[in-house]
C-alpha cells in the first residue's frame, strides 16, 4: 500500500468515527470497534488523533451496573461550532451550533424593513467578530451555513431569487466568506430543513420523506428519496409553496389565482390573532390559546380553511412521491398539530389510496432550531468529510487520557 493511499485509508476512518459520534452521541469505543470493524487498538489511535485534534473528547462512562472493565465513551467537543445564519423579511438570525447539535449562542435582530445583503453581511460579520471575541474566544468555527428563504444554485452558490425579500442574483456566499474569514456555504432554508429533520428530527431512520417549511417568506420545501437530499437539476426543488393548489370551496379562496403560500400563509394568522409580527413560539402559543379558549372563532375558522388546502396540497406530493412521512414545520407545524390525525385523514381521503394508506405526518422534532441546524450540518460537511480540514482551534491539545488508561 503507498503511503498516499494510507494517508487516504486514514482519513477516510477518522471520518467514518467523527461522524458516528455526530450522528449519534456519545459512543463507547467498543460500541465504535463494532459500528466500524476496525480492530481496539486501532480504534483507540484513531480516538486519540481526533482528541489531539480538538474535535472529540473521552471520559469513563458510569461504572453502576457496569460488570469487567469499562469502555471509555467517546463524545464530540462542543467548542467545535458552526455558524449559521437564516435571513427572513422580519428578522436576521445568528446562531453558533455546536457539533453536538447544541445551539448556545442565538441572536435574533427583529427587522422593521427588508434587510439587504449588504446589510445581512455587516450585521453576521459583526455578531461573529464579537463572539469570537467573547463566548467563542476559544472556539473552533469550521464555518458558516447560511438557510435562505429562496432560490439558490447549487453550482456556485448564487442567490438567484428571494422574492419577497426582494433579492436577485446575489453572491451572498461569497460576500459573507470574505467578511467573516470563514469558509461558507449556502443553500435553500427549507432543504436544510429537511435534512436536519431527516438526521436528527422527526424524519430520522426514514428514507422517503417529504418536509414543508412554514416560515415568514412563504412555504418551502424539501425531498429525501432513498435516504438522499434530492435538488433537481439546479438546486431548487422542493419549492411546494408555488404550486397553485385545488380549493374545493370557491369561499376558501383569498387569492384569486394564487399558490399554496398565498392561501397557507403564516401573514393570514398573524392578522387572525391580532398580531403584527411574532417568532414562531408566539405565534404558536397565541393560535392555541385562541383556539382553547373557544372565544376566537375567526381565528378557529383561519386554521381550519387553511388545513383545508393544505390537506389537497399535501395529497398532490403524496400521489407524486409516495412518502411514508411527511413532516411539517414552522406555521404548518402548529396548524397541523391540533389534530394529526385529522389531518391525516384529509390527505388519504385526496390521495390514491396505494399511495397513502401508510402516509404518517409529523411535526418538526427540531422546532424552531431546524433550520439553524440545518444550515450548521452544511458548514460541517468538510469537515466531516476530512477532520483534519478544520482550522487549528485554541483548544487543540494533546488528547486527555481522564484517567483512561484502557485501549478498549
Amino acid at each position: 500500500m503507498s503511503e498516499s493511499t494510507g494517508i487516504g485509508v486514514r482519513q477516510a476512518n477518522l471520518a467514518r468515527i467523527l461522524r458516528f459520534v455526530h450522528l449519534e452521541g456519545p459512543l463507547s469505543r467498543a460500541a465504535l470497534t463494532e459500528l466500524t470493524g476496525l480492530n481496539r487498538s486501532t480504534i483507540a489511535d484513531l480516538v486519540a488523533e481526533l482528541g489531539r485534534l480538538g474535535l472529540t473528547d473521552e471520559h469513563a462512562p458510569d461504572p453502576l451496573g457496569r460488570v469487567g472493565r469499562p469502555s471509555p465513551v467517546v463524545t464530540v467537543d462542543p467548542r467545535v461550532v458552526a455558524i449559521a445564519i437564516n435571513p427572513e423579511v422580519d428578522a436576521l438570525t445568528i446562531a453558533a451550533v455546536g457539533l453536538d447539535h447544541s445551539i448556545p449562542l442565538r441572536e435574533r435582530i427583529e427587522m422593521e424593513h427588508l434587510l439587504t445583503p449588504a446589510e445581512t453581511v455587516e450585521l453576521v460579520a459583526a455578531q461573529i467578530a464579537a463572539w469570537r471575541a467573547g463566548p467563542l474566544e476559544d472556539a473552533a468555527i469550521a464555518g458558516a451555513g447560511i438557510a435562505v428563504p429562496g432560490l439558490v444554485r447549487a453550482a456556485d452558490g448564487l442567490v438567484r431569487n428571494t422574492p419577497h425579500l426582494g433579492w436577485r442574483d446575489v453572491p451572498l456566499r461569497d460576500m459573507v466568506a470574505e467578511a467573516t474569514g470563514l469558509p461558507t456555504v449556502i443553500g435553500n432554508d427549507a432543504s436544510m430543513g429537511a435534512v436536519a429533520e431527516h438526521l436528527f428530527g422527526a424524519g430520522r431512520g426514514i428514507d422517503d420523506l417529504v418536509y414543508l417549511n412554514g416560515g415568514a417568506s412563504g412555504i418551502g420545501g424539501g425531498l429525501v428519496v432513498h435516504g438522499m437530499p434530492v435538488t433537481g437539476t439546479g438546486g431548487y426543488a422542493g419549492e411546494f409553496g408555488q404550486n397553485r393548489p385545488g380549493i374545493a370551496a370557491e369561499s376558501d379562496r383569498r387569492a384569486d389565482g394564487g399558490v399554496l403560500e398565498d392561501e397557507v400563509s403564516r401573514g393570514l394568522l398573524l392578522a387572525a390573532v391580532g398580531l403584527t409580527h411574532a417568532d414562531e413560539p408566539t405565534l404558536a402559543e397565541a393560535i392555541a390559546a385562541a383556539m382553547s379558549s373557544g372565544e376566537s372563532p375567526a381565528v378557529i375558522e383561519e386554521v381550519a380553511r387553511q388545513r383545508r388546502i393544505l390537506a389537497t396540497a399535501l395529497s398532490n406530493a403524496v400521489n407524486v412521491l409516495n412518502p411514508s412521512v411527511v413532516v411539517l414545520g414552522g406555521f404548518l407545524a402548529t396548524i397541523a398539530e391540533s389534530d394529526l390525525n385529522e389531518l391525516t385523514a384529509a390527505v388519504q381521503q385526496q390521495s390514491m389510496s396505494q399511495n397513502g394508506e401508510d402516509l404518517r405526518i409529523r411535526v418538526a422534532v427540531l422546532a424552531e432550531d431546524r433550520l439553524l441546524i440545518g444550515a450548521a450540518e452544511a458548514a460541517f460537511a468538510d469537515l466531516l468529510r476530512d477532520p483534519g480540514a478544520l482550522p487549528r482551534a485554541k483548544h487543540s491539545r494533546p488528547a486527555p487520557t481522564h484517567g483512561i488508561t484502557s485501549p478498549e
